[in-house]
């Protein structure tokens, strides 16, 4: 588990020096990886090209449906609002992410209504390589406002 942790903070840190918000995903199913990706926001100049949406599409792709059962999503920052609801539409059953997103993290409010009045569940633990992903996004926004 740890391990796929790894490798979204390495997608993270492409983002880092692609002058993008430093997010990273992987998608893995039955202990393989289908996925991983990056932002790509600011390069693309496409609103919705989060991490998780990438991923999520790169997955959909190589598994040849939208239904991602039994799949897990790693992602370094606590998703949003609108990747909170692609992962919904997914049916990803695990969410694992390092930090919280103030701003704009929408997880505790999926899991308080999803959780309780849906038949899909979804597992979600935070905190793991916690401190590596805050780093990065402090070391990202410090150098943005320099």
């Amino acid at each position: 588990m740890n391990e796929y942790m790894k490798i979204a903070i390495n997608e993270a840190k492409k983002a880092y020096k692609k002058n993008e918000v430093p997010v990273g995903a992987v998608i893995v199913k039955n202990g393989k990886i289908i996925a991983k990706a990056h932002n790509k926001k600011e390069n693309k100049k496409i609103s919705i090209y989060h991490a998780e949406i990438l991923a999520i599409i790169k997955a959909c792709k190589k598994l040849k449906t939208w239904r991602l059962d039994d799949c897990e999503l790693y992602v370094t920052l606590e998703p949003c609002l609108m990747c909170a609801g692609a992962i919904i539409q997914s049916r990803i059953t695990k969410l694992y992410f390092s930090t919280t997103n103030e701003k704009f993290g929408y997880i505790s409010s999926i899991d308080n209504i999803l959780n309780k009045k849906n038949n899909h569940k979804i597992q979600i633990q935070e905190g793991m390589y916690k401190k590596e992903s805050q780093k990065l996004l402090t070391s990202f926004f410090k150098n943005k406002r320099n």
